[in-house]
């Protein structure tokens, strides 16, 4: 009896031995299971994240083309605004493309790949109008609380100042005002402007691909005109001065500036560390830099020592 007892004890103990052995076994089954799961899950994730990037990548560049073939050029600043991403994605979409050969790089964006890198190359009116389009309005209105009723001005030519010119023909209590140019864009600007009490004085000269008059002609008109305040456009600026590509333009600037009671220069951040072919003028014969207010610290520093003021416009629209 005793051993019939101790024989059934240990079948029932091998028994859930057993069980206990299956179990094991089929829970690590399970595990390896589940685990195999989630691999093939996160490659899943990790295959349709990277494509996505890729496709959104793809069609960022294909955007950044297509503004580069309408406009002739881009800035970095824009198109991280434009999309939404870090300055360093932009360089490197700009960088495939440029291998590519679907753009060159230049500082600070990318111009169509058949522009010439030289100090010397001058952007075509449209071109510029895209750079830095919402500083270059709000450096305009700035501007515009500069000029004064019963005042002779001149505005050179430039993406910025045809902005200032436009804001002028849209504010009668200025008027009476003489405004004197050398840009065909600004004058036309204004010779559309509604009411009375606006004169617009267009010098002779050669047309530029910024659309502006130099030359001979211009600068012998200018030398006969005086006026109390010009708001210049420059190409670039730098710790030795203003500089634009053109040597015609750039002989044609001074004659404005020689004009002029007061020089208020117009230069989006973007400006700064840019250098043109030809000297316009030393920072020491600006009396006003209207600017943005990305404008980088260092280059403050060193404006504050020649310029004898600084005033930074917001994209709102406000100076400080």
């Amino acid at each position: 009896m005793g051993a019939r007892r101790r024989a059934r004890r240990q079948a029932t103990t091998g028994a859930a031995e057993h069980c206990r052995v299956v179990s094991a076994e089929g829970a690590r089954r399970q595990r390896q299971a589940v685990d195999r799961a989630r691999v093939v899950k996160h490659v899943r994730i990790c295959w349709f994240m990277g494509n996505t990037v890729r496709m959104l990548a793809e069609q960022r560049q294909d955007q950044i083309v297509a503004m580069v073939r309408a406009h002739g050029a881009v800035r970095v600043a824009d198109l991280v605004e434009r999309f939404g991403v870090s300055d360093m994605t932009v360089r490197r979409d700009i960088g495939e493309l440029a291998q590519a050969g679907l753009l060159r790089r230049v500082h600070g964006g990318a111009v169509s790949p058949t522009e010439n890198a030289r100090a010397s190359d001058e952007p075509g009116f449209e071109a510029k109008r895209a750079w830095a389009a919402t500083e270059k309005q709000a450096i305009a209105r700035a501007a515009l609380a500069l000029v004064e009723p019963h005042e002779a001005i001149a505005l050179s030519a430039g993406t910025t100042t045809h902005l200032l010119a436009a804001l002028i023909a849209e504010t009668p209590t200025l008027r009476p005002l003489t405004v004197v140019t050398n840009s065909l864009p600004v004058a036309e600007t204004l010779h559309r402007a509604p009411g009375v009490g606006l004169d617009v004085v267009l010098t002779g000269g050669t047309r530029t691909p910024s659309d502006a008059l130099v030359g001979p002609l211009a600068v012998a008109a200018l030398g006969s005109l005086r006026v109390d305040r010009l708001f210049l456009g420059v190409h670039g600026l730098d710790a030795s001065g203003l500089t634009t590509p053109n040597l015609l333009e750039s002989e044609t600037d001074r004659a404005l500036i020689a004009s002029a009671a007061e020089v208020v220069v117009l230069a989006d951040h973007g400006k700064w560390g840019v250098v043109g072919l030809s000297r316009i003028a030393p920072l020491d014969t600006v009396d006003v830099l209207v600017t943005d207010d990305a404008l980088p610290e260092d280059a403050r520093g060193v404006l504050r020592n020649d310029v004898g003021r600084i005033v930074l416009a917001h994209p709102e629209g406000a100076a400080s």
